[in-house]
């Protein structure tokens, strides 16, 4: 039997119900989102059933989305049905005051590295992770620089003359 992204749905909704959400195709690739509280039990599920066995993780990233009150952080988990050769993505959202999502690392070995990279440059602090530190910043840092909280120009400057970049002043002379 072929699996389908319908079929992976259709079994998600039977084991969790309303609590998944979002669903969604693009390219092929189905996502939805869950709850971070669940995130482990969603991945053991879509590990340990013989009909899914997405049993490889592909990549795990944190996206920053500063105008989402409340779910500003993002963890994205891209997981990999290797003998069937589907793929499938799912997000888990937190607030920047509570950052806290549950480590995949004694599910996946790959997610080590991957959430010790996302803690570095997001912040989120992965419960339960054997070793999360800062491994490509350097450990004085107290800050993470893929959030969106700082200009991407400095705005002080006054040697910058954006008509020579096409924004403002006189264009179309």
């Amino acid at each position: 039997m072929s699996l389908t992204n319908e079929h992976i749905k259709n079994r998600l909704v039977e084991k969790f119900g309303e609590a998944l959400t979002n669903f969604e195709e693009s390219y092929g690739i189905m996502s939805f989102h869950a709850p971070k509280e669940i995130n482990l039990k969603v991945m053991q599920f879509l590990y340990d059933e013989e009909d899914l066995q997405f049993r490889f993780m592909t990549d795990l990233c944190g996206v920053h989305y500063p105008d989402n009150a409340g779910a500003e952080l993002g963890v994205v988990y891209h997981l990999h049905n290797l003998v069937q050769n589907v793929r499938l993505r799912f997000k888990v959202f937190a607030s920047v005051a509570t950052p806290q999502v549950f480590t995949a690392t004694q599910l996946f070995a790959t997610a080590n590295w991957q959430e010790r990279e996302t803690y570095d440059f997001y912040g989120i602090d992965f419960v339960g992770h054997p070793n999360l530190r800062r491994i490509l910043n350097v450990d004085e840092m107290d800050y993470f620089p893929m959030r969106k909280e700082f200009p991407l120009e400095d705005q002080t400057r006054v040697d910058k003359d954006d008509e020579m970049f096409g924004r403002g002043g006189s264009v179309g002379i």
